[in-house]
């Protein structure tokens, strides 16, 4: 009995979260930015994607979790991540793409500080 009463808690404590994220996408929003007004180096990335890559980092297309919940709330796994190059920068830099399953497309300059929707 107690184990059930943990596992209830932990589902509540799951749900909980879920709702928290979604009321912070909700508060927040994410602005609209036209794929013009981003740098070039982004549709370069878009291009890559639609191809399939090669990519030219080992983490591009994995799994972007959304820990910092600035996205709209999906199932792990629904979202993927790409390097949006930075000239100069010594390493991937702060710039990445994050696409959905449906075909969107954010962007981020800041490492995951905040998004724009492509459009």
């Amino acid at each position: 009995m107690g184990q059930a009463i943990a596992r209830v808690k932990i589902e509540e404590a799951i749900a909980l979260t879920r709702v928290v994220k979604e009321i912070k996408y909700l508060m927040t929003g994410i602005p609209q930015v036209a794929i013009s007004q981003l740098p070039p180096e982004v549709q370069v990335t878009i291009n890559l994607i639609s191809q399939g890559g090669p990519f030219p980092y080992t983490k591009d297309g994995t799994v972007f979790k959304n820990f910092e919940g600035l996205l709209p709330p999906q199932s792990l796994g629904y979202y993927r991540e790409y390097t949006v190059e930075t000239p100069g920068a010594t390493d991937r830099g702060g710039r990445r793409l994050i696409t959905g399953q449906n075909k969107e497309i954010y962007y981020t300059a800041d490492h995951y500080n905040s998004f724009q929707e492509v459009v």
